[in-house]
């Protein structure tokens, strides 16, 4: 096939014609129920495979199938005849959604897609992840009907990330020559607001952990036995009491040695992030913040690794009294993780550390119940100035870099696999309500993101050429 580009000019001229067609397709997709944790609806997360495959193909894309994972399957698709030397893109996202409940907390069916008036739709997976994933189709779709992109695209979207991704490394693995690609762009994520565009530089990892005391054989009366048997609810509570000292630091050893610390450029560049304590703060409930000294707030949430409590079970906590002394005690504990810290590291370690702290009397274990690695993007890299300019030249100014204070892991995933960093170009919004009722997406931010995405091909093809 001969290699032909579109202008750019006559790409985001045909975005605008086809934007009634692009928000059609959006209302299709978000019809179908793929609730990617619930097995009743595993035969919709097969049937909004089906229809992306289908909307690739009427976008112009080549070799769109299904890959199949041993779970809900991923949807391929790819469209290869840029021009000679051309850099590649891999477009990731998910086409599986949050259960929606609770029901009675919908204004409108969370599965037919309503436009109130106000400029947005809402359905479940709105924002998270359908409207975004297909901000890049549409923009794939206008290029190719003008003539072809500068760029070979290349698109893998996933049906299990709301239900862990059981099945996405091993899938990469398996297809990594087909999925070979100089840069990943994800549109996951959201906007600082509707008029400050944001750019994700930096993802923390998880490691998460069950600590589990276990003291007599059963409950025992805490009446006759209370006093000279060690409760394991009260051990639980000193070990986690030894996690931190009063100033926020965690006390594990060797948890901090693979921090990446942060530079003065890399503050500076923080510090221009509009963030407000006093707003962090409302939207908290709280009066005051509590977080490792030295650090600001925004730093302290997106910069610096944490140690925080999920959740603690232990004897009685019905209505009433039961006077008992527990026989167990447990604790659910994430450690969100920074560049240079491995998950499987800091588990060992935090598994060491608890276990030195049990006291006679008790038996303490910890199970690693899950994780996922940091990632931290050179904000130099070609792709990440190419992303700036193309949300610049759409808004109107400039983006700012943030820092995530959640985990997406198939970022670590590509980098491991494929060898390729992410561009996290986002286009949701704070209010979007994700994994909530009356989840929704603007058809502003959707239609800005198509041609943010139209200027991106363009801005990287320019920035490698």
């Amino acid at each position: 096939m001969t290699a032909t580009t579109a202008s750019l000019e006559s790409a985001l001229e045909r975005a605008r014609v086809q934007s009634a067609e692009a928000e059609r397709w959006l209302d299709e997709l978000l019809e179908i129920p793929s609730v990617s944790t619930l097995p009743e609806h595993a035969e919709d997360c097969r049937t909004a495979a089906r229809w992306l495959v289908d909307c690739l193909t009427g976008a112009g894309l080549e070799r769109a199938q299904l890959l199949e994972t041993g779970g809900h399957p991923c949807v391929y698709a790819e469209w290869c005849n840029a021009p000679a030397g051309a850099p590649t893109v891999l477009v990731y996202g998910h086409y599986d959604v949050q259960p929606p409940d609770p029901l009675d907390e919908w204004t409108t069916p969370p599965f037919t897609p309503t436009r109130p008036g106000d400029g947005n739709v809402y359905a479940r997976g709105a924002a998270d992840d359908k409207g975004q994933l297909l901000v890049h189709i549409a923009s794939v779709a206008a290029c190719i009907a003008e003539g072809g992109l500068p760029v070979n695209v290349k698109f893998l979207l996933e049906g299990e990330e709301e239900s862990g991704s059981e099945h996405l490394a091993a899938c990469i693995r398996a297809h990594s020559d087909m999925l070979a690609a100089d840069v990943c762009v994800i549109s996951d994520s959201h906007m600082l607001s509707a008029d400050q565009p944001s750019i994700v530089s930096s993802l923390r990892g998880m490691a998460y952990c069950e600590v589990t005391v276990t003291g007599p054989s059963h409950d025992l009366h805490s009446g006759t036995f209370g006093g000279a048997v060690r409760n394991p609810a009260e051990a639980l509570a000193n070990i986690i009491a030894q996690l931190k000292d009063d100033e926020g630091r965690i006390r594990i050893p060797g948890f901090y040695d693979d921090v990446a610390p942060l530079h003065d450029d890399q503050r500076a560049e923080l510090a221009r992030v509009p963030f407000s304590d006093d707003d962090f703060k409302r939207d908290a409930g709280v009066s005051e913040t509590f977080g490792e000294a030295g650090y600001t707030v925004y730093e302290q949430v997106g910069a610096r690794p944490t140690l925080e409590v999920n959740g603690m079970h232990g004897g009685y906590i019905g209505e009433g009294a039961k006077t008992v002394l527990p026989a167990r005690a447990s604790a659910k504990i994430s450690m969100r993780l920074v560049a240079n810290q491995d998950w499987n590291d800091i588990s060992e370690k935090f598994k060491r550390y608890v276990t030195s702290l049990a006291p006679s009397g008790t038996t303490v274990s910890v199970q690693a119940l899950h994780g996922g690695q940091p990632s931290l993007v050179d904000t130099h890299d070609p792709a990440m100035g190419a992303a700036r300019r193309a949300m610049a030249a759409t808004w109107g100014c400039d983006p700012v870099f943030t820092r995530e204070g959640g985990s997406i892991p198939v970022v670590a995933d590509f980098q491991d696999e494929l060898g390729i960093s992410t561009v996290l170009m986002g286009f949701g919004l704070p209010d979007d309500r994700l994994h909530s009722p009356n989840e929704k997406f603007s058809l502003r931010q959707y239609h800005l993101g198509i041609a943010t995405s139209t200027r991106f091909w363009f801005e990287y093809a320019n920035a490698r050429s």
